[in-house]
């Protein structure tokens, strides 16, 4: 197994990785804890006792950025086997580092519209279903251009040429 081979398993694997965080925040309800209860995206649970939550635009564009993020994420993992399987051509390579940037880069969105609507409550506490969201966005990042590289080096924006 070649250096390229290594790159291209490892990225793969941060990629799912980044998939199966980004699912895990979105669906959860653990973004914040609080005495009596938590809640996440799209429920709100006190005292054993869940229910929706109001749509608020904050909220929604956390949502929204988070589905997406989650969306691409998934994409770009799909296109990162099928060059890891078929020795794929750079422009696909090149589509899957976007979308995992894009991934990415939603994740952070999401997330620090998140922060900055909760993080000055008091006696709330962020849960684990948010650090998923935050331990993904580094993994989407990192994952692009370790594994989607491409077979050649004339269409890769990563290649030093002398």
């Amino acid at each position: 197994m070649g250096v390229k081979r290594s790159l291209q398993t490892g990225g793969s694997l941060l990629n799912l990785l980044t998939s199966v965080l980004t699912v895990l925040s979105t669906a959860t309800n653990y973004w914040i804890r609080h005495p009596g209860g938590h809640s996440g995206l799209w429920q709100e649970c006190a005292h054993g006792v869940c229910s929706n939550i109001p749509c608020q635009n904050t909220l929604a564009m956390t949502s929204a950025c988070m589905v997406l993020a989650a969306t691409f994420s998934i994409i770009s993992l799909g296109m990162g086997m099928r060059i890891w399987y078929q020795e794929g051509e750079s422009l696909r390579s090149q589509n899957t580092i976007v979308l995992l940037f894009l991934s990415g880069l939603l994740l952070m969105i999401a997330l620090a519209g998140y922060t900055a609507k909760n993080a000055w409550k008091k006696e709330v506490f962020f849960s684990w279903s948010y650090f998923f969201g935050w331990l993904a966005l580094p993994f989407s990042f990192l994952a692009g251009p370790t594994g989607s590289a491409p077979p050649s080096c004339q269409a890769s924006a990563f290649c030093w040429r002398t």
